[in-house]
Formats: C-alpha cells, structure tokens, sequence
C-alpha cells in the first residue's frame, strides 16, 4: 500500500450556484468553497487550473483570432461555394473539424463552429497543443510539465475517451499503484446545461451519477493508497439563456465592410474587434454603446481581469453581454441554447465550485489558478510520503512516465526560455 494520493476530479461547468443547494458529494467532500473564475471560456478557465497562471500571462484566451499571415484554413476557401443549408450544419461542420484537426495535427480541442467559410483564411486557432499533456501551453509550463520534470507519476484524463472509460483508466492505475497524483476530467456536464438549462431535472441526475462513482472510486483508492485527498471542482457555472441579440445584423447594417474595414469574431457572450480602417472604429463604438444588453469594456477593467493584451492580438475592442444575453447567430453557432458561460466573473453564474474531504484549505485559494498551487503541494507531499514508504513505481504507461534525468534538463531549459 501507498501512503497519499491527490485525487483531483475536474467536472467541467461544475459551478457554484448548481450545487450550493444539491447535496452533491456533501458525505465524500463535506468542505466547499466558492472560486472565482477566469473571464473568458474553458479555452481560458482549464489552461489556468493547469498552470497556475492568468490569461495575459499564458496566451490562451479565446480561440479563433485575426491573423491571415498565419492562418491554416485557406485550403477551406473553397467550401464558400457549397449551400449553407450544408455548410451551417452542425453535423457538417463537427465531421469537417475532425478531419482538419488530423490534418493540421492539432492536440488540443478544435471545432470550426460557425465560422463562414468565405472569411476563414482571416483566421487562426490559438490552442494547438493540448493543455492536459506536457508542453501544452501557449506560453510557461503546466502541473504536467511539473510532475514530469520532478518524476513524479501521473495519470491524467484523455479527452478524446468516454467519462466512463477514463474513470475505469484511473481506477487501473490505483489499483496498479503506478501513480502519486491523479487528474480525472468529467467534462459531460458543460454539454448537458448547454442543452437543457441549469434548472432542468437532468442536472441532478447526473450530479448523482458522479456520486455514485465517486462512491466506487473512493474505496477502491483507499484500499491501495492510506490517505486519499478528494478535490472536485469545476471552472464555471452556467446561465441560463432569456434573451437574444442579433448583434451581427447591427453591425452589418453599418456602412461597413467586414474583411475591408474591420474583422469580428461574435462569440457567445464577446464580440471583438480589430479595425483594418481606423476610420472604421467609431461608428463601430457608437453602435455599440446603443446597445443595452452589453457594453465594451475599458482596458483598466480588462487588466483588472488579466486579460487584457496590448498588442490586440484576441481583439482591439472587446464588447461583453450581461449575463443571460445570447450572441445568436455567431461565429459559435447559427441557433440558440438554453445556457451559456463566459461572462464577467463577478456574474452570479460564473463562480465555481470548490470541494473536499480534507479538513482545511489555503487562505489564498479563491479563484481558479489557485488550484494549481494546491496540486503542486499535494503531488510533492505523495511523491515524498511514497518514497519514504518504499513503494514501488509499477505500470508506466502514457499516461504515467516519470522522465530520465536527461530528458528533464532538457524540458526545464526549455520552459525556461518560453
């Protein structure tokens, strides 16, 4: 038998207002906190979980921005031809971003969501890497870059599998006593709310369904490792979706051209901006300020909010909805949803949800990056406690390989310089 496991179980839109009244994993985690979350979307929150940093300080923040000089879609210009009716299809469009990530050898999450074809070549895709694998931040170093560099054994959550096969993977692993910390990644719940709402009767049942797995986990990890460190959490909540904005038909009504004068990516709860005419930018401006159901944001609050980056690389203008606003038809999709994240962070929806078994927290763990203090913590009080109890690291896999001597040099250096 070991002696600890940090077992950090990240379910994905897992946010505080969901269960601050649901009896969800009170027996098994009875300590909760609420955390502030990180402006932006999962492409922003789930880097800073795993880094420890914000997004001015490791670059990834939305996902489609303006830069034709390097953009890998101009063998896609020709899909402008085909009929909408085909290319705005979400079945299309899914089967299409699966086969471009093969081909570009994309690591992280992509989806071509709506972007028109006819303007695509504007456009690059800022995560590339995967942020759940070493070496897969925009900028520095992650909690995997970490364990590898101090060989510490790991396992971590394959995105690409099912919730149900990456429990059963970690549950090999323990039972292996091949690792010293554990990162499990429900993601599920995100796509449920975004399809249902946050006051739909399945969002309890699937908070049951973690339960009950959790229920199986634990016991499983207790009979192989002395102390077991439960943290379960999520990266934000969800709103649910009331009102609508068509805030492209606005701008198009301008005396504007998009592509000459200025490009917009309209997320779901963002619109922003980067003026090709900058004669183009005070129209744009004061269309927006007749617009109640968001406002632009000025560069104090953006750095306020660590996000703001002065060379407008994720947009010179950065246009945010009130919470309960959808941005519909967007670049994200051409229909509504019941729900979405990614507002301000000070929203009621927006914080996440914090829980464990342990029976006392960090001060200073308030908001998201915080997180990745407390698995640095907990991975070297395992890696420490395993060691001295003169355990045996069994089972490498993909998942779990310590690197040599040699290979971590090499890493630090070149963390170092990114």
């Amino acid at each position: 038998m070991k002696s600890v496991l940090p077992l950090f179980v990240f379910i994905d839109a897992c946010g505080w207002e969901i269960i601050k009244h649901d009896p969800f994993a009170r027996e098994l985690a009875p300590l909760r906190r609420r955390l502030t979350s990180v402006f932006g979307y999962s492409s922003a929150c789930v880097p800073s979980i795993l880094s420890g940093a914000w997004p001015d300080q490791h670059h990834n923040w939305c996902y489609f921005v303006y830069d034709p000089p390097h953009s890998p879609f101009r063998s896609l210009r020709p899909l402008r031809w085909l009929p909408r009716r085909v290319t705005s299809r979400r079945i299309f469009r899914r089967w299409l971003s699966r086969f471009v990530k093969v081909q570009l050898k994309f690591r992280g999450y992509f989806d071509l969501y709506n972007i028109p074809f006819r303007h695509i070549a504007l456009f690059d895709f800022t995560e590339k890497k995967n942020p759940l694998a070493p070496g897969g931040m925009n900028r520095g170093a992650n909690i995997f870059d970490f364990l590898g560099i101090h060989g510490i054994p790991y396992h971590v959550s394959n995105p690409a599998r099912s919730e149900a096969d990456n429990l059963a993977a970690l549950t090999a692993q323990i039972r292996a006593e091949a690792i010293d910390f554990a990162f499990l990644y429900w993601p599920y719940l995100d796509g449920l709310l975004h399809r249902v709402g946050n006051q739909s009767l399945e969002i309890p049942a699937k908070l049951r369904q973690y339960e009950r797995w959790l229920e199986q986990l634990l016991p499983e990890a207790r009979s192989h490792y002395a102390d077991v460190r439960l943290y379960v959490f999520g990266d934000h909540g969800m709103a649910n979706c009331d009102r609508l904005l068509d805030l492209k038909a606005r701008l198009e009504a301008l005396e504007l051209r998009f592509g000459r004068d200025y490009v917009a990516v309209y997320d779901s709860t963002l619109a922003r901006f980067w003026f090709l005419n900058p004669a183009a930018r005070d129209p744009i401006v004061r269309c927006l300020e007749t617009i109640p159901e968001g406002r632009i944001l000025p560069d104090d609050e953006l750095k306020a909010l660590r996000a703001w980056f002065p060379d407008g690389y994720f947009g010179q203008l950065i246009f945010l909805v009130q919470e309960g606003v959808l941005i519909v038809p967007s670049h994200m999709g051409e229909r509504p949803i019941r729900a979405m994240h990614g507002y301000h962070p000070t929203d009621p929806q927006s914080y996440a949800a914090f829980l464990t078994n342990q029976a006392e927290l960090p001060d200073d763990l308030g908001a998201l990056p915080d997180i990745y203090r407390l698995m640095v913590r907990d991975a070297e009080i395992a890696h420490t406690q395993n060691r001295l109890a003169g355990a045996p690291v069994r089972g490498a896999t993909r998942s779990s390989v310590p690197l040599a001597a040699g290979m971590a040099a090499t890493l630090a250096r070149r963390l170092q310089c990114s």
